[in-house]
């Protein structure tokens, strides 16, 4: 967030209405929060010039379109200083959707979605476990996904 931007009471709770549900109208929110519309458009656009918004995404079900494999991939690196690069090849491979720098067993923790069992051999052999940098994997296969959520940004007192 850029300095000199308050994120105040109004704007978590536009912010929460939207991150249930993105596509819910401005005129809509501005009804609920009592507030008109050009203020939900105001404090929209402040939000995204401050980078506390980041972006839209739409949300699918990747089963739906073939993709049955969702995994997550713990990956040991030679050297923690190599993170930078290997997170560059890393990003090259479509089928990596997420990825994180962290601390305990492993240097990244990444998740794949994959068309099935072979897909997944494919990329982890013919992709991943070719980056230079990349002492080893261990992989996560998703049985279920029983939470996805955003967090809950308001205070008690601001809950609609």
């Amino acid at each position: 967030m850029s300095k000199g931007t308050e994120i105040d009471k109004l704007d978590r709770q536009i912010l929460s209405i939207l991150m249930r549900n993105s596509k819910k109208a401005y005129t809509d929110i501005a009804k609920q929060l009592y507030v008109s519309g050009g203020t939900i458009h105001v404090r929209m656009k402040k939000l995204e010039e401050a980078g506390v918004v980041k972006g839209y995404n739409l949300m699918v079900d990747y089963n739906k379109l073939g993709y049955d494999i969702c995994a997550f991939l713990g990956i040991y690196l030679d050297k923690s200083s190599l993170y930078d690069d290997v997170a560059l090849e890393l990003e090259k491979i479509p089928e990596i959707v997420a990825a994180h720098y962290t601390t305990g067993g492993y240097n990244i923790f990444a998740q794949i979605i994959c068309r099935d069992t072979d897909h997944l051999r494919e990329v982890l052999h013919d992709k991943i476990q070719k980056i230079s940098g990349i002492q080893r994997t261990e992989t996560f296969i998703s049985l279920q996904e029983s939470i996805d959520r955003p967090i809950n940004i308001l205070d008690p007192e601001d809950e609609e």
